[in-house]
């Protein structure tokens, strides 16, 4: 199924301003009259915002207005305002509010909207954040795309709310590939599938004939690599996800792990095991000229590049047991920059550049965390009984794991300030999540 992206035009309000909030001052700060919440501060109070029903002549503004409730809810940087305790019922989103009704239960910003039909089929969704306290316009758009795509409307709308009041991109408007799990323990069959960053619209990539692991998202496009094993080798799989067209990699000897595009979409990196050991080898997907990055007898897996391209981290066992490393693109000057308690595994390097997220297996618990790419500032976010697999969402700000309570694998999310941590709703179990890059880019 191919998605359109949304067409959209900006309609500002003569107070406000068109640029978005910056992120230096304390959460819920009123600074130039201006609303915004800092993210990067140790404690945070949410953001009252009321989302009111989007007007319309069916049930489609409220689904829209669920979904932005929703979206920005899970973020842990707004609380939505009861809609029971509204006083004042928009039905002309184009006029401005009485502030003083907001006030009164204290909303600090408020979304109006209307959804509509165009001549022509398309949908029609605008709407209009608003300052409470200052009674000034922040934010006003307008998008139109097909009826089918309006929980995707409802997304980028929510990302545009997010980005007027922290200063920072959404990950709504996104995607995330995983593997879907069925069956018993002994016998679990392993789906390749993907849905929206919240759980709806599950589509499943492949039958289950064969079993896959990791996938992971090209960051230019909207193509996943994974691993399969079937009768043959272990193969390293580009799939299309808008067409359904699948391609071999690689059908390489022996195992092969954690196959991870480069930033520029151009190579894919991986871990072959040859006679024992693994090595870290890059392949470029035009020429499939493969360039082996790491030679020895350790084990050397789960490449992640960082965002510039310039650097490699993985893990290794090189120094005895699992630790992390960081090297040149070209295999060049690998030092180890994890020296905490346990075993450290699957690092990520994050789409900012300034943290990578890792598991540690240490006393018999399972934690993710992030450190920054010198191995100082080391944080544990969460930790239990079996937490694994971390991915970065588009902006850097969130991550996603697996975790298995002894039942099987469920997905979870959580900030890097470690709070809200939230399970991910899935058809059944699920593991291996990989966080798509935005889709209304």
């Amino acid at each position: 199924m191919t998605l359109l992206i949304p067409t959209r035009r900006t309609f500002l309000s003569g107070m406000a301003a068109a640029a978005a909030v910056g992120f230096r001052s304390p959460a819920r700060a009123q600074e130039s009259g201006r609303l915004h919440v800092d993210i990067t501060q140790g404690s945070i109070q949410p953001i009252s915002i009321a989302v009111t029903d989007f007007v319309a002549g069916d049930k489609s503004g409220t689904d829209v207005s669920g979904v932005i409730t929703n979206d920005l809810k899970r973020s842990g940087l707004f609380q939505p305002v009861d809609r029971k305790a509204f006083i004042e019922q928009v039905t002309n989103p184009d006029a401005a509010p009485r502030f003083q009704d907001w006030r009164v239960i204290n909303t600090q910003a408020l979304v109006a909207g209307r959804v509509s039909k165009e001549g022509d089929g398309r949908l029609r969704a605008q709407f209009r954040l608003w300052d409470i306290a200052s009674g000034q316009q922040i934010a006003g758009q307008q998008y139109f795309a097909d009826p089918g795509n309006w929980r995707r409307i409802s997304h980028i709308i929510a990302d545009a709310i997010f980005e007027a009041l922290t200063g920072e991109k959404g990950c709504f408007d996104t995607r995330i590939a995983f593997v879907d799990e069925s069956g018993t323990k002994e016998a679990r069959r392993k789906r390749l599938a993907i849905m929206d960053q919240d759980g709806a619209n599950v589509r499943y990539l492949t039958r289950g004939d064969d079993l896959v692991l990791t996938p992971r998202f090209s960051p230019t496009n909207q193509e996943v690599t994974y691993m399969s094993f079937g009768q043959s080798d272990p193969r390293v799989y580009l799939l299309n996800i808008e067409t359904g067209q699948r391609e071999v990699v690689g059908n390489f000897p022996g195992m092969t792990f954690s196959p991870r595009f480069s930033p520029d979409g151009r190579r894919v990196i991986m871990s072959l095991e040859q006679n024992g050991s693994a090595n870290i080898n890059a392949m470029d997907l035009q020429s499939r000229a493969v360039q082996q990055l790491t030679n020895d007898s350790s084990i050397d897996t789960a490449p992640s590049y960082s965002p510039d391209g310039s650097q490699i981290v993985f893990e290794s066992d090189r120094g005895g047991n699992q630790q992390i490393y960081v090297m040149g693109a070209d295999g060049s000057n690998a030092q180890r920059i994890s020296y905490g308690d346990g075993r450290y595994s699957t690092p990520v390097w994050s789409p900012r550049g300034d943290l990578i997220a890792f598991t540690r297996q240490a006393a018999g618990k399972f934690a993710i965390g992030v450190m920054r790419p010198d191995g100082k500032g080391e944080r544990v976010l969460t930790e239990g009984f079996h937490n694994e697999g971390p991915t970065w969402a588009p902006n850097g700000l969130y991550l996603m794991f697996f975790r298995d309570l002894g039942q099987g694998p469920q997905l979870w999310q959580i900030s890097i300030m470690g709070f809200p941590e939230q399970r991910v709703p899935t058809p059944g179990f699920a593991s291996d999540p990989a966080w798509s890059p935005l889709l209304s880019k």
